[in-house]
């Protein structure tokens, strides 16, 4: 199964993205948006942007983790994934936005 954005609300009323992979596991999530319309556009910014290997910035945080920023060509993020333990799983990670990114199909949670 191919993979699928959810846009959802915070319990502040903001909005956000998740790209999710075939298997419902959650690889990049976005930033709090003001509107649905930004959160919607940081989703087409994923899927305009995904494919590129030069838009991942490839990070190290505290004790050793791993993660990515996936950004845009204005080198804004777009979205962040999650801390992995190895450069393996991180590329794996980047690899599974690349594949998944793309999609079209948009679950609205805000309901």
């Amino acid at each position: 199964m191919a993979g699928w954005f959810e846009l959802g609300k915070s319990s502040d009323g903001q909005f956000r993205f998740v790209l999710k992979a075939g298997n419902s596991e959650t690889i990049l999530t976005s930033e709090l948006y003001k509107t649905r319309a930004g959160a919607e556009g940081g989703i087409h910014s994923v899927q305009a942007n995904c494919a590129n290997d030069g838009n991942y910035e490839r990070k190290t945080a505290k004790g050793d983790k791993l993660h990515f920023n996936l950004k845009a060509a204005n080198h804004q993020v777009i979205g962040t994934s999650q801390m992995y333990a190895s450069e393996a799983a991180r590329e794996t990670g980047i690899s599974s936005v690349k594949t998944n990114g793309a999609s079209t199909t948009i679950k609205d949670l805000t309901a």
